[in-house]
Formats: structure tokens, C-alpha cells, sequence
């Protein structure tokens, strides 16, 4: 039997092989922790939970939902982001809900791609951005992040032969996986290398509602000019912890958002209508969750920054997203470390490789892990030296 060409392309998805790691230690009796996978352990809100209780018993919820979703979930998408970003959004050609942002991104590539065009996707990144470019038969050009200039691209650095053939740009801010912010003057910047060379804007904003010390990630499209070219991906996933209940949104340019409808209505038929109605009450209900989340990991945060100083590791302090972004020691790979760690320690965290070749020199850690695990993984790393590497 033979398969495609791009399954051939396709490396690993570096989450099903940290989870398939986790589960072998385990069962092998290993007491691991993980810092590894993005995935809140904090329950979804119980008046979300209720809302599908009895969303379930519905009959007409039990039937295939529209692709395009409930009028009142655009609605009251649109609502949110009015109420969070000062945002005005027209709920029925600005707004698209989504199977969990991933499949939006994932599917994003289609609208805009043909094979042999080029992306502009930030390296460091999410993987989905360049693997939904391959799977469209088109190329990815990397833009480098690097530490020294913030995680930001460096849009001077794109060669003008590039710019002026590129289709789409992918930006990230708050960033997986260097937790790196953007300012509203930086996607201005974007915004206007994308005007100038015809370039559709494409932003994942899933971590905007995880920000620390009082900060408040900003939203694209608060920018002018934002929505002329320009998408926002988002997600309730990270912010109500809805990862498994799989629903994002994606807003913006009404000719783009009319694109991504077509693609999905082929593809896919929808969210099922009671997890819309999840998605309601978490929009348009009380916010607190939202606020207690960020407290859980903003204590989790300091505590691991915390025991990565003690191990030696450097750090800089996250402003917002689920991740801590740490340097490893001079003459380890981020691999080399990331299975030093799971060796001697039964700690999982994602080696930087797994983002790309400029996430190398760098682990990921995630703060999505309990309290006592939490604390458990702490009081390891502060136990344990670095071993010293020969040669």
C-alpha cells in the first residue's frame, strides 16, 4: 500500500509523543511528572458544565449542527470581544466559531495557499502553522525569533523577493512557546509589512487571557487597519479550560472569514450545538474563573521559576501565557536535557527542538500541572545537578 507524499513529510506531533512517553514510565511504575503538554488540569467552570447538562436534553442539539454555528454564539463571540478588546465585530460575516482553534489554523492554509506559495511562519512556533502550509502544498519561509530582539520577527531581515511572493504571515503573541508579548505598536509594524507587500495577517491569540502582575495581552484588532487583512484565531480552551470540549473562534476580515467558512462547510459540520451553548455561558457569564485561573498560574509560575534558579537554569519571568521558557546549560541540546530529566528525575518537559531549529538551547515547561505535582517537580529539579558533560 502506499501512502502521500506529505505523510512522509510529517514528523511526529511532538504532544502524542510526550503523552506516549508519560503513559510507558507510568506503567512501568514511574512516579512522573509532567511539564510538558499545555492542557489546564483546573475543571471547566461548573455553571459551563451545567449549561451543557442541560443543553444535552434538547432534541434539536441531538441533530448536525450549521457549520457556521448558532447565530447566538457569533453573537455572543462578538459580545466578548466588544466587552474585552473594545472590539466591534458583525456577528454574522466577522465571526466564525471553530472546532477548537487548532482546526481553524490547521484548515487556514487552504484559503490562501496553493502549492508552491509561501507562508511566513515564525520559527520557534505552535507546529500547526508550517505543517497546515505543507499539507496545501506550499513552502514555509522561517522568520528566526530570537531572544535578543523580544521573540519578534525581525521584518527587515525578509528578503523583498520574499515578502513580495509570500501569501500569509503567522504571528503568535502571547507566544507558545517563548511566552514572548507583542505591543500594539509591534503588530502595527506587522500589519503594515503585510499591507505593503498584499500579505493575509494571521494571528493565534489562544493565551491573551493568561496574563500576570496585571498585565492584559492586547488583540490585533485593536490595531487599525487590522481587519483590511487580517484573521484572529482564538480559543475558549485556555481560558475557561474547554481543551476537551473543543471550541474556538476565528474573527475578522469578512472575505477571509466567508474563505474559511467555505473550507470548513467541506471538511467538517460544526460544533455540536450543546457545547455551543457551553460556549455561551462562558462568554457572556461571570468572569471571575477567568481571574482565578490566572492566580493558580501565577503562583505556579514563581514556583517554578523559583527551583529552575536554585538548578541554575536562567529564565526571563513570563508575562502572560501557560509556559516558562528557560535557557538549558552550555554543551546540552534541549533534547539531551529534556531526556536527562526524564531519566534521572521522571520529569517531563518539551525540548525547544520540538517548535523548530531556532527553539534549540531552550525547554518548555508548562504550568498545567497540580499544586502537589507542582510542587513535587520543584522540590526534584532544586535536588538535582546537572550533570557535567565531557569532552
Amino acid at each position: 500500500m502506499n501512502f502521500s507524499e506529505r505523510l512522509g513529510k510529517l514528523a511526529p506531533y511532538p504532544f502524542v509523543e510526550i503523552s506516549r512517553i508519560i503513559a510507558a514510565k507510568r506503567a512501568a511504575g514511574a512516579d512522573v511528572v509532567t511539564f510538558g503538554i499545555g492542557d489546564p488540569d483546573i475543571p471547566t467552570p461548573q455553571p459551563i458544565i451545567d449549561r451543557l447538562l442541560s443543553a444535552s436534553q434538547d432534541p434539536p442539539n441531538h441533530r448536525y449542527p450549521e457549520t457556521d454555528g448558532l447565530p447566538e454564539v457569533r453573537r455572543a463571540i462578538a459580545h466578548w470581544y466588544e466587552n474585552r478588546f473594545g472590539v466591534t465585530l458583525d456577528p454574522d460575516t466577522e465571526v466564525l466559531p471553530l472546532i477548537g482553534a487548532k482546526e481553524g489554523i490547521g484548515h487556514a492554509a487552504f484559503c490562501f495557499l496553493d502549492p508552491g506559495d509561501i507562508a511566513l511562519v515564525p520559527d520557534p512556533a505552535y507546529p500547526v502553522y508550517g505543517v497546515g502550509t505543507m499539507f496545501a502544498g506550499a513552502e514555509s519561509y522561517v522568520m528566526p525569533l530570537y531572544e535578543s530582539n523580544g521573540w519578534l520577527p525581525e521584518l527587515d531581515a525578509i528578503p523583498t523577493d520574499v515578502a513580495r511572493a509570500a501569501k500569509l504571515m503567522w504571528l503568535n503573541y502571547p507566544n507558545n512557546p517563548t511566552s514572548a508579548v507583542a505591543t500594539q505598536e509591534d503588530f502595527a509594524s506587522a500589519i503594515a509589512f503585510c499591507r505593503e507587500n498584499d500579505i493575509a495577517l494571521l494571528h493565534d491569540a489562544a493565551y491573551s487571557e493568561v496574563g500576570y502582575d496585571g498585565y492584559r495581552p492586547g488583540s490585533f484588532l485593536q490595531v487599525d487597519g487590522s481587519k483590511d487583512m487580517g484573521l484572529e484565531f482564538h480559543s475558549l480552551s485556555k481560558t475557561y479550560n474547554m481543551t476537551g470540549w473543543r471550541i474556538g473562534m476565528a474573527v475578522g476580515n469578512a472575505d477571509m472569514i466567508k474563505a474559511l467558512f467555505q473550507i470548513k462547510a467541506n471538511l467538517d459540520s460544526g460544533i455540536p450545538q450543546a457545547i455551543q451553548e457551553m460556549a455561551m455561558e462562558a462568554l457572556t457569564g461571570p468572569q471571575d474563573c477567568v481571574d482565578d485561573n490566572v492566580a493558580i498560574y501565577q503562583r505556579r509560575r514563581d514556583r517554578v521559576l523559583s527551583a529552575l534558579k536554585v538548578l541554575g537554569l536562567s529564565a526571563e519571568v513570563p508575562k502572560a501565557s501557560l509556559y516558562v521558557w528557560a535557557r538549558v546549560p552550555e554543551g546540552y541540546s534541549s533534547a539531551e536535557l529534556a531526556a536527562r530529566l526524564l531519566k534521572e528525575t521522571d520529569i517531563v518537559v518539551t525540548p525547544g527542538s520540538s517548535y523548530g531549529t531556532y527553539g534549540e538551547g531552550y525547554i518548555r515547561l508548562s504550568l498545567t500541572t497540580p499544586d502537589e505535582q507542582v510542587e513535587k517537580g520543584c522540590q526534584r529539579l532544586e535536588a538535582w545537578s546537572i550533570p557535567t558533560k565531557e569532552g
